[in-house]
């Protein structure tokens, strides 16, 4: 039995799961609001006191940065995650911790063609390093290099970089985010609170009209679903505008991981946005962005990009991570 969680800012999901013919198989998840618990060993010991289950090895994604494998601070989340202190609650010799997006790496070898998305074909013998970049609560990046035989998934923190507007436009949004915020990563644009900041500066800068039926429901509701939600319906045009800067900017930092990773076998976007917003990521702006890269378009347009469709990839990713360490796979 493996014990495994994807734990981001807003959720933790465990699970746990057997190994039958080198293939995951759930046998319990559930999911929980990480503001009802005061830290990750907490959300286990509810897991674990409701499905009494002794596992053999254990792994969690962890939305943040993990040194050594053994501790993450969440940088969304006031939580503090040691590996050893997990592994007393469950009551086994050692946990594995690994960054969120590192899990979903470990997850894409889990997943069915029927869980991905294409937006762009790219080469049909396309082979070698591959990225994944995932916008949610924060924004995730990660790399897969390909040692001849196979992927090996490594973390990274590239969604703190520093943002790189592409126009006058998002140079102006660029000034304006540096009046609100010590360091202006791509996070800060691309994200869920991302596209809110995205809003806020069309609309405090005159480029939009917000009416009071929309200023009341965002003062009510989580701002960015209703900002994406009103965006593809075409019901506020300052929502419309918000929504296809973010796609743009999301294309085009899709498109800078490529580059730095030469993620010629491939780039996955994943984080819970992007399915939410798939018709918008199809229309064409995502990827023209992606290739705006003046000498390397001509690699960029050889590079497949897909969407990831199964937001449990990260949780099987952490399974999939335990099982290949205790030699399931």
């Amino acid at each position: 039995m493996i014990l495994a969680g994807d734990i981001g800012g807003t959720n933790a999901r465990i699970a746990f799961f057997e190994v039958e013919q080198r293939r995951l198989r759930c046998i319990h998840e559930h999911v929980y609001p990480t503001h009802e618990h005061p830290n990750l060993e907490s959300a286990i010991a509810s897991f674990i006191g409701e499905y009494r289950a002794k596992p053999i090895a254990a792994c969690f994604g962890i939305a943040g940065p993990v040194s050594g494998g053994r501790r993450a601070e969440m940088p969304n989340l006031n939580w503090v995650v040691d590996a050893d202190d997990v592994a007393r609650e469950i009551g086994i010799e050692s946990v594995e911790l690994l960054n969120d997006l590192e899990a979903n790496a470990y997850g894409i070898g889990a997943l069915e063609p029927t869980d991905l998305l294409s937006l762009n074909e790219g080469c049909a013998e396309a082979s070698g390093n591959q990225g994944v970049v995932a916008a949610g609560t924060g924004l995730g990046e990660a790399g897969l290099y390909w040692d001849g035989k196979t992927h090996r998934p490594f973390a990274c923190e590239g969604g703190h970089v520093d943002f790189g507007p592409g126009d006058e436009l998002q140079t102006e949004m660029l000034v304006h985010l540096r009046r609100e915020f010590v360091h202006v990563s791509w996070e800060r644009v691309i994200s869920g609170p991302g596209l809110f900041n995205v809003y806020r500066f069309l609309r405090d800068t005159g480029r939009g009209e917000e009416p009071a039926w929309l200023k009341e429901e965002l003062a009510h509701n989580d701002p960015s679903v209703h900002i994406a939600r009103l965006g593809l319906e075409s019901k506020s045009e300052l929502c419309i505008r918000a929504l296809e800067i973010f796609v743009s900017m999301y294309g085009a930092e899709a498109g800078n991981l490529a580059l730095k990773l030469m993620a010629t076998g491939g780039i996955f976007i994943g984080g819970g946005i992007a399915p939410k917003i798939l018709r918008k990521l199809q229309e064409g702006g995502f990827m023209a962005a992606f290739m705006h890269k003046g000498r390397s378009e001509h690699l960029l347009r050889h590079i497949p990009v897909r969407v990831i469709l199964n937001d449990r990839s990260a949780l099987l990713g952490a399974a999939r991570a335990a099982a290949m360490r205790v030699s399931l796979f």
